[in-house]
C-alpha cells in the first residue's frame, strides 16, 4: 500500500472522512517526513487535521501550544471521541490540579498519549521542561501562531519564548498554523520560532459562502434594537455576537433573554465551570446565541453558525476575519454584520494609551485599516482579500453590502495625478495622513518641522473635496498604483504602475467613503431610525396637561417630554409597549397609560400609520444589575450612606442611580433614611414647592428654596416626591 493510500485509509478510520482537503495531504506528508512547515489556512480549512491525524500515526507524542483552554478541552474531547480509549489526548494546563497533572504526565511517559495540548505557560515551566526531556516528541505544534507577532491581532508575550523552550527540550519538526496573517506576521512567525526555511502552504482567503455588512451605529437602543430583529428573523439558527467589553457583553445577553432569544454571555471574567457549561450548551444547541469577548470561539468546532455580529468593530482586520470565518463552515450561508462607529474608534486609540510607544504605532496602524474597511464603498471581499496579499479579479462579489448597494462613482484621474505627486515630493516617506495633510495644504507642527510648506506641490489639492482623498489613496492601493511599506510603519510608496500613470494618466474612478459622522452618543435617548410626530406630540402635550390639571399635579410629573417624544416616535398602543419608553415603568403605564394609549391608537388608525418594528424589542434598563442591588438595600431599609460604599459609589453617584430608578418608573420608599437625616418641616417643605412647581429642575429648585436647603436635601425630596406622585 503506498503512502498516499494509507493515508487516505487512515483518515477514514479516524476521521471518517472520504477525502482530504485542499493541501491537508501534502501538509501532513511532509510534516511526517521531518519537515518544518508553515501554514495559512483560514478558519474552517481544516487546519487542525493537519496535526491531529499525524500525531496519531507518528512515533511519541506531539506537543500542540495552544492559547485557550477552552479550545484545548474542545480538541481533546474530539480525539478522544475517536474511539481510541482514554488518554489518547491530554491538554496540560492551570486549570489541572495536582492528581490531573501526575495522570496526564503518566500516560504520556506510558505512549498512551499521542496529543498533548499546552499552554505556551505550561511549556516554559521549568518542571515541564524537564519532564519533556524525558519523552519522545513526535513534532511540535504551534497552533493560533500569530499570537507570536506584535503585527498579529492578538499578541502574548508569552508566544516569544516557544523556541527557548524548544531549545531546551530537544529538536523536533515544527509546524505553525494561523488562520489570518499578513506577510508582515508571517514573516514575524517564522523568525521567532526560528523556521526561516519552512515550507508554506497558504490557503486561498476567499469564503465565497459569506456575506458581508457594515452598519452606522446610531445608537445603543438602535443597534440592540437591529440586532434583536436580526435574530427574530433567523430564529433558532446560531450565531456569535463579539463585544469589546465584558460589561456589553453582560448587557447584551440579557436583552437578548428578556426577547425570549436563547443567549448567554461567554468573557474570561466568568468561572471556568460556567464558560464551559456555556460553550457546550452552544455546540449542542441548547442555546442558540453566544454574546461575548474574542475570548470565545479559538478552534471551537461547531460548523454551522450560520451569523457572527460585531457590536463594536474590532481592533484589527485579522481578528474581525478569524471571527467572522466562524460562520458557515460547513459552507452554507453565513452572515457577518458589523457596527462601526468613529466614536468606537476613538475609544479604542484611547485603550492604548500608556503602552509603549511602537506598541501604539502598529495598533494605530492596524486600527486604520479596520476604518478603511468599515467607511469604505467599494467590495468588502476585495478588501480583505487585499488586505492578506491576494487579488481577487471580480469588480462586484455579489455578497456585500456595497456590492449589492453599489455606490455611485466619480472621476478621479487627475486626484491620482496629484496623490501621486504629493508622496513623490515628500519622497515616499511618509504615512496616509500626512500626504492628505499636505494635499489640502494644512500647515501642521509636523508638517512645518520638514519644511514641506515651501515645496512647489504643497496644497496642491486644496480645492478638492477633502472627503475624496482616503478613497482615492485606498482605491489606488487595491488597483495597484500604491503599497505600503509595512514593515517601515505604513509608508506610501508609489509602484511600476504608479509612476506609469503619472507619465501617461487615464481614467480612474472611485466610489466615495460612506460617511460615518453620525456617531451614537454613548447614552443617547434616541429611540431609533423614526422620526418625531409633531402633530402627535402636540397632542399628548395637551393631553398631559389636561391630566396634571385634573389631578392637581405638575405636567412633568404624569410624563417627561423625553418620554412624550419618543412616544411621538414609537407608537406604542399597549402598556407592555408603553414601558419600554423611556421613563415610563409598570406603576406610571397603570397609573397614567390608559389615555395616551388610545389617543396614539386612534391616531394611528386616522392617519394609516405603519409602527416601527423597533418598540417590540424589550429594553434592560442600563446598570440594571447595580440598580436591583440598591434597590434591595432600600427595601431592607439599609441607610442610603451606607449603601453608597458598599457598592462603591460615593453619595451623589447612589443619588444619580436612584434617581434613574425613579424617573424609569420604580416607586421606592426611603421615608426610613430621611426621618434620620431631615425633619420633617423641612421635607414638608421642599415636598410642597415641587408639588406646585411646573419643573423639577434643580437649579431652579435652589435658586426657588434659597439658602434655607442643601442640593443633597433637595434631591432626596425630589425622589420620594416623584416616586410617591409620578409612579
Amino acid at each position: 500500500m503506498t503512502q498516499k493510500d494509507n493515508l487516505a485509509k487512515q483518515l477514514k478510520h479516524y476521521f471518517g472522512f472520504d477525502t482530504f482537503k485542499g493541501d491537508q495531504e501534502a501538509i501532513i506528508n511532509n510534516l511526517m517526513k521531518g519537515n518544518d512547515m508553515f501554514v495559512l489556512m483560514p478558519t474552517g480549512g481544516g487546519k487542525s487535521l493537519c496535526y491531529q491525524l499525524p500525531s496519531l500515526l507518528m512515533e511519541g507524542t506531539a506537543i500542540v501550544v495552544s492559547p485557550l483552554i477552552a479550545l484545548m478541552k474542545n480538541q481533546v474531547d474530539v480525539i478522544n471521541g475517536l474511539g481510541e480509549g482514554e488518554g489518547v489526548a491530554h491538554f496540560l494546563n492551570s486549570s489541572l490540579n495536582k492528581a490531573a497533572i501526575l495522570q496526564v504526565m503518566d500516560d504520556v511517559s506510558r505512549g498512551v498519549t499521542k496529543l498533548l495540548y499546552v499552554a505556551p505557560e505550561s511549556l516554559n515551566k521549568k518542571e515541564n521542561i524537564e519532564f519533556f526531556k524525558t519523552v519522545r516528541i513526535s513534532f511540535y505544534a504551534i497552533d493560533e501562531a500569530h499570537c507570536i507577532s506584535e503585527w498579529g491581532h492578538d499578541f502574548r508575550p508569552e508566544y516569544r519564548n516557544i523556541r527557548h523552550a524548544i531549545d531546551e527540550i530537544g529538536s523536533a519538526p515544527i509546524i505553525a498554523l494561523t488562520a489570518t496573517a499578513t506577510d508582515k506576521v508571517r514573516t514575524d512567525i517564522k523568525r521567532s520560532l526560528g523556521i526561516e526555511n519552512a515550507l508554506e502552504y497558504k490557503s486561498s482567503f476567499n469564503r465565497p459562502n459569506l456575506y458581508y455588512e457594515v452598519r452606522q451605529k446610531r445608537s445603543e437602543k438602535d443597534t440592540n434594537a437591529q440586532i434583536v430583529q436580526f435574530i427574530r428573523k433567523h430564529a433558532g439558527k446560531s450565531g456569535i455576537i463579539y463585544c469589546l467589553s465584558r460589561k456589553k457583553v453582560e448587557e447584551l445577553a440579557e436583552i437578548l433573554k428578556t426577547n425570549d432569544i436563547k443567549a448567554a454571555p461567554y468573557h474570561a471574567g466568568l468561572d471556568s465551570a460556567t464558560r464551559s457549561k456555556t460553550q457546550d450548551d452552544f455546540l449542542m444547541e441548547r442555546i442558540d446565541v453566544i454574546v461575548a469577548t474574542i475570548a470565545f470561539g479559538m478552534g471551537i468546532d461547531k460548523p454551522d453558525v450560520r451569523f457572527v455580529i460585531h457590536y463594536d468593530i474590532p481592533k484589527s482586520l485579522e481578528g474581525y476575519y478569524q471571527e467572522t470565518g466562524r460562520a458557515g463552515r460547513d459552507g452554507e450561508e453565513g452572515i457577518c454584520i458589523a457596527f462601526y462607529s468613529r466614536k468606537d474608534l476613538d475609544k479604542l486609540k484611547k485603550f492604548m494609551e500608556g503602552k509603549p510607544i511602537a506598541e501604539q504605532e502598529i495598533g494605530r496602524q492596524l486600527l486604520q485599516e479596520t476604518a478603511a474597511y468599515a467607511e469604505s464603498s467599494v467590495c468588502r471581499r476585495k478588501l480583505l482579500l487585499h488586505y492578506f496579499g491576494e487579488p481577487y479579479p471580480k469588480d462586484n462579489c455579489g455578497m456585500c453590502d456595497n456590492c449589492l448597494h453599489p455606490h455611485q462613482k466619480r472621476e478621479a484621474k487627475d486626484a491620482l495625478v496629484m496623490v501621486l505627486k504629493a508622496i513623490t515630493a515628500v519622497k515616499e516617506n511618509f504615512k496616509q495622513e500626512y500626504v492628505v495633510d499636505f494635499l489640502e495644504g494644512k500647515e501642521t507642527e509636523d508638517i512645518l518641522s520638514h519644511k514641506h510648506h515651501e515645496l512647489d506641490d504643497f496644497g496642491i489639492g486644496a480645492d478638492e473635496d477633502e472627503k475624496l482623498w482616503n478613497p482615492v489613496i485606498r482605491q489606488a492601493l487595491l488597483a495597484g498604483y500604491l503599497r505600503k511599506d509595512v514593515e517601515n510603519y505604513g509608508l506610501l510608496k508609489i509602484t511600476a504602475a504608479g509612476k506609469r500613470f503619472m507619465k501617461h494618466p487615464e481614467s480612474f474612478e472611485v466610489q466615495e467613503d460612506i460617511d460615518a459622522s453620525d456617531d451614537y452618543e454613548e447614552d443617547s435617548t434616541g429611540a431609533g431610525a423614526g422620526a418625531l410626530d409633531p402633530a402627535l406630540y402636540s397632542m399628548l402635550r395637551d393631553l398631559r396637561k389636561k391630566v396634571a390639571q385634573k389631578l392637581n399635579l405638575p405636567p412633568y410629573v404624569i410624563f417627561q417630554d423625553v418620554s412624550l417624544e419618543q412616544m411621538a416616535t414609537m407608537y406604542p398602543v399597549n402598556c407592555q409597549e408603553l414601558q419600554q419608553i423611556q421613563g415610563v415603568g409598570a406603576g406610571k403605564a397603570k397609573r397614567y397609560g390608559a389615555e395616551f394609549l388610545e389617543l396614539i391608537k386612534r391616531h394611528c388608525e386616522e392617519n394609516d400609520i405603519e409602527r416601527p418594528e423597533e418598540l417590540r424589542v424589550r429594553t434592560v434598563a442600563k446598570g440594571s444589575l447595580q440598580k436591583v442591588k440598591i434597590i434591595r438595600n432600600i427595601d431592607l431599609k439599609v441607610a442610603l450612606d451606607d449603601i453608597a460604599p458598599a457598592l462603591g459609589l460615593d453619595f451623589d453617584e447612589l443619588l444619580d442611580d436612584i434617581e434613574d430608578i425613579v424617573y424609569s418608573g420604580t416607586k421606592i420608599d426611603i421615608d426610613y433614611f430621611l426621618e434620620d437625616v431631615m425633619d420633617e418641616e423641612h421635607v414638608d417643605e421642599i415636598y410642597e414647592y415641587f408639588r406646585e412647581s411646573d419643573t423639577d429642575d434643580l437649579e431652579t429648585a435652589l435658586d426657588e428654596l434659597g439658602g434655607d436647603c442643601t442640593e443633597e436635601e433637595i434631591r432626596l425630596v425630589r425622589i420620594k416626591f416623584l416616586s410617591e406622585m409620578a409612579n
